[in-house]
């Protein structure tokens, strides 16, 4: 993989934010966006086990989904509590997302400011919290309203691998779903990594970002971008989201939620074996094809081909 650092700023003007990365679709860190709001030391694991502690959550394991996986369905369930316990002692591999704490506790939402100055479109009503233990991972996807995200980190640190939606074939993103085929665990880790590049040969060729997250900072993920997440302590993070202004953005959101999204649950429902094994070789011939089309570009033949045609005007 070809990976780069994410442009790390303090604060940043309205206007440059919009010109530089908004209207771009970069990545950027934002240090101390959250400093400012009360969340900032508020926010800590008794607060929330005082708060929501006999609340019932739905908790999720390492382990990537396979054919018979439904869209984001819980391997198991706990209270609040007993999970904030669990993952404050130490390493526990299971994690929470798309936790919609505001709607039990909606007296938190007092906590933070939305940024309306960088940009507008924030679903309002759904503030989201990821929570997770030492160890947890969040497999490589992208989100499926494809909306603009301001994510958060408030305890513990997060690795995050990323990559712009055009690197989707590179990175063998399964048919009707968000999903990558190939496994990231422990990308950073010469020693410890998972990533098979004689089965994903295409992942040599993605190109995308690396960083941590430390207790308050924002990445501003642009929509659409792939993302994959370790937590390397206990920890928590809160994302704002923002839905495209355009028909275009909202259109595919659409699609993504309400039609591709059905389509891959009845098929997982009626055929699981062949579906998958059907996804599995369209992202590997897709694969291939990058890895060709990035070859030919490269060859003599391209080259003496490129020239003729600019001679040829």
């Amino acid at each position: 993989m070809n990976l780069q650092t994410v442009d790390t700023v303090d604060s940043i003007s309205p206007e440059d934010f919009k010109e530089r990365y908004y209207k771009t679709g970069k990545p950027l860190v934002i240090k101390n966006l959250a400093k400012q709001w009360p969340a900032y030391s508020k926010w800590n694991w008794d607060y929330f086990k005082e708060l929501l502690g006999d609340t019932k959550v739905g908790i999720y394991n390492n382990v990537k989904s396979d054919a018979h996986t439904p869209v984001n369905t819980a391997d198991d369930y706990t209270t609040f509590g007993n999970y904030i316990d669990m993952v404050s002692r130490g390493p526990a591999s299971w994690r929470i997302f798309l936790f919609n704490l505001f709607s039990h506790a909606p007296q938190i939402t007092r906590d933070f400011s939305w940024p309306d100055e960088l940009m507008g479109g924030f679903v309002k009503r759904v503030p989201m919290l990821f929570v997770g233990g030492q160890g947890s991972i969040t497999h490589m996807h992208f989100d499926m309203d494809l909306s603009h995200i301001l994510h958060t980190q408030f305890a513990g640190r997060k690795r995050v691998l990323l990559f712009p939606f055009s690197e989707q074939y590179k990175l063998y993103r399964k048919p009707f779903e968000v999903l990558s085929l190939a496994d990231f665990s422990s990308y950073h880790s010469s020693a410890d990594s998972h990533i098979d590049y004689g089965k994903f040969p295409a992942l040599r060729y993605a190109r995308g970002y690396d960083l941590v997250l430390e207790h308050g900072d924002t990445l501003f993920m642009p929509a659409g971008y792939w993302h994959h997440m370790e937590y390397i302590d206990s920890g928590f993070a809160m994302s704002l989201r923002a839905m495209q202004p355009g028909v275009s953005g909202k259109l595919h959101a659409l699609w993504k939620l309400l039609g591709m999204r059905n389509i891959d649950t009845l098929m997982k429902k009626t055929m699981p074996l062949r579906w998958y094994a059907w996804k599995e070789k369209l992202a590997h011939e897709h694969a291939a094809r990058c890895i060709g089309a990035m070859h030919y570009e490269l060859s003599p033949a391209a080259t003496e081909k490129d020239e003729i045609l600019r001679n040829a005007s």
